[in-house]
């Protein structure tokens, strides 16, 4: 019975990732050599997923957004979805804030900003430099459809998907059968997914013993009260403000966490929620969020959504301004606030995501020298898991909690998903026959639907 048991622990996805994140800690650190070469593995695995990305993405907002009997339900629940967003934002932003302030991990370092070599960062200051409001709002429209889905730009291909959806939702019955066939397509894309996750053990294993080979766990050591308070203050951001809102919509936050641990050992070992966001998707709908609610705010959440990289924006600026003796005021550290609201959006799909996001705010405010993300290249590979993993907690709360506004989450169902999943069954598999997600052409409109509950 025990050795059935270990067998069957063993098959588990979660399992397999966590031996496979060991194993890279531990090549990483006794055969560096061996393990700085394993980058391309973690790379396969993050390019298989982002393969299958834009037709995923595309299909699950088109399908849902087609199939509503009203569309100014989009509009509502569009609009909910960024007021969520940006209240969550502005939350991690002042939590940071306040935490670096307390902790001060920077103080009594007393670097000189004009001694830094700033060779490393030349890759993000650039970047950086595209990084505005303007640029923003110019690259939601692509230049070419096609283009867009050939480099997997997110938040292209939802504005055109959005665009498509409206207007076969417009012209009702006579496109159900096109509309059929992109659903019977995205269930097929997820059987894919399923195929591509057999690699996720290989992909952590690729990703972590890279890490740690390239950067050292002597790294860690160097700056471990910085480490420490990020992490910390993503922990406390997740189980108080999340977990309120949780209790607020009736679902329980350790029971969800427990049912995405697949996604986040891979997020962990991986470092990037891209990586996930196709099991993401199955998985919110097999927990009772309609169908329409996930497909549009999950991805868009990839984007505006960021808990996790608004944490780190706060508390990596302030650490910079405290390593290289800069005074910042209350005033000053508003203007943070102010600037980062902006620069947090929008980071999705740019590599480096949150780096170049940093240097974006820090060479827009003029105050806190550039120079000083030097400070931080060793180390934000490992900040950046924390981010990445707060970022995906963020945003499957952030789909939950605008589901339950618009009475699009069958708590029912929920529990069974939870239930089935601690069970070790899979989303396909605890599936509901007729799942309140997915919307036939006969059922009523939302707020029908939601008006019968």
């Amino acid at each position: 019975m025990n050795t059935q048991r270990i067998k069957k622990l063993a098959s588990t996805l979660y399992v397999q990732v966590l031996i496979g994140i060991t194993a890279g800690v531990l090549l990483g650190h006794f055969y560096p050599n061996i393990g700085v070469e394993l980058k391309p593995l973690g790379d396969l695995f993050i390019k298989l997923i982002r393969m299958v990305l834009a037709p995923i993405i595309f299909a699950s907002v088109v399908v849902g957004i087609a199939r509503m009997g009203n569309i100014k339900e989009t509009g509502r629940v569009g609009a909910k979805a960024m007021v969520y967003f940006e209240i969550c934002s502005t939350l991690a932003l002042i939590l940071g804030v306040v935490v670096v302030n307390l902790v001060k991990p920077g103080v009594g370092m007393n670097v000189s900003a004009g001694t830094l070599d700033t060779t490393s960062i030349k890759t993000y200051t650039t970047a950086a430099q595209h990084h505005n409001a303007v640029e923003f709002l110019m690259n939601i429209v692509p230049n070419t459809i096609v283009g867009a889905f050939a480099q997997g730009e997110m938040l292209q291909i939802i504005f055109f998907s959005l665009l498509f959806a409206f207007a076969l939702n417009r012209l009702g019955k006579r496109v159900a059968p096109l509309v059929d066939g992109l659903d019977m397509f995205l269930h097929g894309m997820f059987g894919v997914v399923r195929y591509v996750m057999y690699f996720a053990p290989i992909g952590a294993f690729g990703g972590i013993a890279f890490t740690i080979s390239k950067y050292g766990i002597g790294t860690l050591a160097s700056y471990g009260q910085l480490m420490m308070a990020v992490y910390a203050t993503c922990a406390l951001f997740v189980f108080v403000v999340l977990g309120t809102v949780m209790r607020v919509c009736g679902v329980s936050l350790w029971g969800f966490l427990k049912y995405i641990k697949d996604e986040l050992l891979i997020v962990l070992g991986t470092a990037s929620t891209e990586a996930v966001l196709p099991q993401m998707l199955m998985k919110m709908e097999a927990m009772g969020c309609q169908k329409q609610v996930v497909g549009l705010v999950l991805p868009t959440g990839y984007t505006f959504n960021a808990d996790g990289t608004a944490i780190y924006l706060t508390m990596a600026a302030i650490f910079i301004a405290q390593a290289t003796n800069v005074d910042m005021s209350m005033w000053d550290q508003l203007a943070i606030l102010g600037v980062m609201l902006l620069t947090s959006k929008g980071s999705a799909g740019v590599a480096g995501a949150g780096f170049v996001a940093l240097a974006a705010s820090l060479a827009s405010m003029n105050k806190i020298p550039v120079s000083g993300l030097v400070l931080l290249v060793g180390i934000d590979r490992f900040l950046n898991e924390a981010r990445a993993i707060t970022n995906l907690i963020g945003n499957g709360v952030a789909t939950i909690a605008v589901a339950k506004w618009e009475g699009a989450l069958d708590l029912a169902q929920a529990k069974r998903a939870f239930a089935a999943s601690s069970a070790g069954l899979t989303p396909a598999e605890f599936m509901p026959a007729e799942p309140v997600s997915i919307l036939s052409k006969e059922s009523p409109p939302l707020h029908d639907v939601r008006a019968s509950r």
